[in-house]
């Protein structure tokens, strides 16, 4: 088939919004369940602990610890099931894939340090003081002093 058809059919497709969430963040994922002849939306939250692929393709890793077990469910982001990606809390990570939290036990396995410039509810950051010479007070007599 042609490249620029199989591009049409695919942008029709997308999603309108994907959310704007990275590798590290807290996110909560409301899919979509069908129970047979209802629908509902069962939410499922955890880390971001990758993301992949490119276009129509693209996936990404959610992995929470339910009743000390760890749980991973890989979601398609333009996939008709998500009804929305919620971001209950930014991460600041240095890597791509984080692998390396299913090692981890206990909070060390969810905790994700905060992105910094996030402002609200810290107080505002002490500024320096200008420099002020210091001079040496004068000794004290020690017949004064009695």
């Amino acid at each position: 088939m042609n490249q620029a058809l199989l591009d049409k059919i695919e942008t029709e497709q997308y999603r309108k919004e994907t959310g704007n969430f990275g590798v590290g963040d807290t996110v909560k994922v409301h899919t979509k369940v069908v129970e047979g002849d209802k629908e509902r939306i069962q939410i499922f939250s955890g880390v971001v602990i990758g993301r992949r692929g490119h276009g129509l393709n693209c996936t990404f890793t959610v992995r929470r610890i339910s009743y000390g077990e760890g749980v991973e469910r890989v979601f398609p982001l333009h996939s008709p099931r998500i009804d929305k990606v919620e971001v209950e809390r930014k991460g600041s990570v240095r890597r791509a894939k984080l692998t390396y939290l299913r090692q981890r036990i206990g909070k060390g396995a969810t905790l994700v340090k905060e992105r910094e410039g996030r402002t609200e509810g810290r107080p505002a950051a002490k500024t320096a003081a200008p420099a002020v010479p210091v001079v040496p007070a004068e000794p004290v007599p020690a017949e004064a002093a009695k």
